[in-house]
């Protein structure tokens, strides 16, 4: 069995629907998860709106495929990535794909592929539709892995101040309310053993599965670890050293 890492992946995107100043992020983000073994993106070429995506296909060996719109107001570009998915499933010669678009189109698309037993990670923007982001078995926007900086509001007012420090873009931070908090407790009570203390590792991978689109760096931290340790009000954690290695297994439970 292939390790996680080791995945080959189909990466198929959707130039009309992605901004292509965040390729470089996005593949680095994909490399985390698998192999990108092959790489297509889909658009009509021969129209302006698409032309800043050219060198950045030449700077990453992502294979252009033409799709000449045919009908005013028709996507055709969906189409074609769709009917290419379906003949790389039939191939048999990758393990997974990452579709790259934040079009609710491709919802049955990542439903067909999961019902044969392919990984479908979604890669778009928040503004994506929730029965995309909910076909797939994990989505990641690409707000949060475009390499912008996550700050508080400044408190930077004189002129000499903000020359020394200038403004960083920053990315929206999702609240920790109390459905999430709720969710991350029903969680860690599906995988508690007797004494109440959960795997969180095992707790987050059954978060995703629960909820795809979640991503601690949604909610300003870059692991899951510390956004638990920052409910200390909530919960309370364990971490185990593993004998003979210097890895740390982190356990989490509800506090009582």
């Amino acid at each position: 069995m292939r390790k996680r890492n080791d995945l080959r992946l189909a990466v198929l995107i959707d130039a009309d629907n992605i901004p292509y100043s965040n390729i470089k992020s996005m593949l680095d983000e994909i490399a985390k998860l698998g192999v990108p073994s092959i790489k297509r993106i889909y658009g009509d070429w021969t129209k302006p709106t698409v032309s800043g995506w050219k060198p950045a296909l030449l700077q990453n060996a992502i294979t252009p495929i033409q799709q000449y719109s045919y009908t005013s107001g028709k996507n055709a570009t969906d189409s074609a990535m769709i009917i290419d998915a379906m003949d790389i499933l039939h191939s048999q010669k990758v393990d997974g794909f990452c579709l790259v678009s934040s079009d609710s189109d491709f919802t049955r698309l990542a439903t067909r592929l999961r019902e044969s037993g392919m990984l479908v990670i979604g890669i778009g923007e928040k503004k994506t539709p929730n029965p995309f982001i909910v076909a797939c078995d994990k989505f990641i926007y690409i707000e949060i892995i475009s390499h912008v900086k996550i700050t508080k509001p400044s408190t930077v007012t004189t002129t000499a101040a903000a020359a020394a420090h200038p403004p960083v873009q920053s990315v929206e931070i999702e609240p920790i309310n109390n459905d999430f908090i709720q969710l991350l407790k029903v969680s860690v009570e599906d995988l508690a053993d007797d004494n109440g203390w959960a795997f969180l590792a095992e707790v987050g991978a059954l978060i995703i599965k629960k909820k795809p689109d979640f991503d601690p760096r949604n909610y300003g931290f870059l692991k899951l670890t510390p956004l638990i340790k920052s409910l200390d009000d909530h919960f309370d954690v364990d971490e185990r050293e593993v004998e003979k290695t210097r890895i740390k297994h982190i356990y989490v439970r509800i506090k009582k």
